[in-house]
């Protein structure tokens, strides 16, 4: 299995991992502002995600997704990183910071999702099941219409609508991806919020507000940003119009990440 992925500028290395269904492009969307301001970016996508190759055996558990993270780092020689993930790949970020503090210098989590004292509903994961059916049988179309776009308000449905055929268009291997969707939210990278209390660098919690991005709640970013002793939450304001989360903008995000990688070399 090989996994795809880049790497651009020097200095201190910072690691972006993508969420469920998406590419490396989909953590700071593409902005070129952590390299052009001193920092080296590495970049991958996940197994079976965008050009890296499907996994043996359905192998998409967030373990074989910490052992990529960890591998990524011998091949490019670092020792330790800043690691921004967001949702699947805050979860990631924050297993492997739980198994291998050593290696971690700071910690971006993106709009995390997983409650462990929390068992996902029968409905939570037959939308995991739709969303691979539909992207099998149906390509990108099905994988929209199995997104139910009409649960989200009027302002955001176009802007999801645009994201969702980009994201699914750049996946090399929509088979392999459809099963990830059935495993990864089925996995669990860790056991009880108490743990997140071991996490001892520099961190961040992004989170965005529940208008834009119910799949995502907010009260979960809280409840990271709370039991993680050294994070501080980020959300963007509320007020009209209808302001775009910062997980969304790559140029605002990416400020923030070099906000965090200042406060990591300062400790």
């Amino acid at each position: 299995m090989l996994l795809s992925g880049e790497q651009r500028g020097e200095g201190p290395p910072v690691v972006l991992l993508h969420g469920l269904s998406a590419t490396r492009r989909y953590v700071v969307m593409g902005s070129r502002t952590l390299e052009r301001s001193g920092a080296r970016v590495i970049a991958y996508d996940a197994r079976a995600h965008g050009r890296s190759s499907p996994a043996p055996q359905r192998a998409y558990r967030y373990e074989h997704l910490e052992d990529d993270l960890a591998a990524v780092l011998d091949a490019t020689g670092v020792q330790r990183a800043l690691l921004a993930g967001a949702s699947m790949g805050a979860h990631t970020a924050l297993r492997f910071a739980l198994a291998h503090p050593e290696r971690v210098a700071a910690l971006a989590l993106i709009t995390p999702a997983f409650e462990p004292d929390r068992e996902s509903t029968p409905g939570e994961l037959e939308r995991w099941d739709a969303l691979a059916a539909g992207l099998r049988e149906g390509g990108v179309d099905g994988f929209v219409a199995a997104y139910d776009l009409g649960s989200l308000p009027d302002a955001w449905r176009a802007t999801v609508e645009t994201v969702l055929r980009q994201r699914i268009a750049a996946q090399e291997h929509p088979g392999a991806l459809a099963d990830a969707l059935e495993v990864v939210p089925r996995s669990r990278p860790f056991e009880e919020m108490s743990q997140l209390a071991a996490i001892d660098v520099p961190s961040v919690v992004i989170a965005s507000r529940d208008e834009a991005d119910p799949g995502h709640p907010l009260a979960v970013g809280e409840r990271y940003a709370r039991a993680i002793p050294t994070a501080r939450l980020v959300v963007e304001e509320v007020g009209p119009p209808a302001r775009s989360p910062i997980a969304w903008q790559g140029g605002q995000l990416s400020k923030i990440l070099l906000e965090l990688l200042a406060r990591a070399e300062a400790a």
